[in-house]
């Protein structure tokens, strides 16, 4: 979902990833199994008050954020956290939309979950770390390989960067940064951004469209210790706010890449 600005919190973009869709026992839902998720547009009002969702051949729902009602037990990844079930209405909206009994959940207020990497930080049910950055050049390097090997370019909602950057030549530059201000926040490197098969998702439809980028990113960007990475994730050192336009400075780079 593109915005033009956004408040940067703790936890990365205000609003990202601060509500979960999960199963009637709590454990998450992604696109990795569930890849309708991908049709669902939440719009989150500019205080976090409201929520709407909306879905091809669904009626739009709107309702009010809970915030105060009692905790429930989730599971993200095998990690216990608590959640704030936001209601009935909810969880038949996205059960009849997803085509699976499901809830919706929110962070509760005193949500404090410590993510790990070269600079520690927080986020709200990401998978890890606040923000994911992706240059404009690493991106357009991946879509290169992919078409010079006689198969379609992928689009970029495919790998949901927070943070795109441009102006950078070089593929990859993202991975090298230790620090970055971008206006008046301030971002520290955490690690790499591993890939997984939500990436073979289609944003728009919400059905696989694999075997890209994966199959090519298996070419060039496999990790030591398992997996093929593209992006960095980031944690936030000091909050503020985003724009399209901002400009990007790198205030200290890693003695060796990542």
């Amino acid at each position: 979902m593109r915005v033009a600005e956004s408040d940067l919190t703790p936890a990365g973009l205000a609003h990202d990833r601060t509500f979960m869709v999960v199963d009637p026992a709590g454990v998450y839902r992604t696109q990795r199994a569930t890849p309708r998720l991908a049709v669902v547009r939440p719009e989150v009002s500019w205080d976090g008050g409201r929520l709407t969702l909306r879905a091809p051949d669904a009626e739009p729902l709107e309702f009010a954020v809970d915030t105060e009602s009692a905790r429930r037990d989730v599971d993200l990844f095998g990690a216990p956290f608590t959640g704030i079930d936001q209601g009935e209405a909810a969880a038949r909206w996205l059960s009849r939309v997803l085509g699976v009994e499901s809830r919706l959940v929110r962070v509760p207020p005193e949500h404090d979950r410590r993510t790990d990497g070269l600079h520690p930080g927080t986020s709200g049910y990401a998978d890890s770390g606040a923000l994911h950055m992706l240059s404009r050049a690493t991106f357009d390097d991946l879509n290169r390989r992919i078409t010079e090997a006689g198969r379609s370019a992928v689009a970029m909602s495919r790998l949901r960067p927070n943070v795109v950057v441009d102006g950078w030549d070089e593929p990859h530059r993202e991975d090298r940064p230790l620090g970055i201000r971008i206006g008046n926040t301030e971002l520290g490197f955490a690690k790499l951004a591993l890939r997984c098969a939500v990436t073979l998702v289609d944003q728009a439809s919400g059905e696989r469209a694999g075997p890209e980028p994966l199959r090519t990113l298996a070419t060039y960007r496999r990790q030591p210790g398992g997996g093929v990475a593209l992006g960095a994730k980031y944690s936030v050192l000091r909050t503020g706010k985003l724009a399209v336009g901002d400009q990007l400075a790198v205030t200290a780079w890693q003695s060796e890449p990542r």
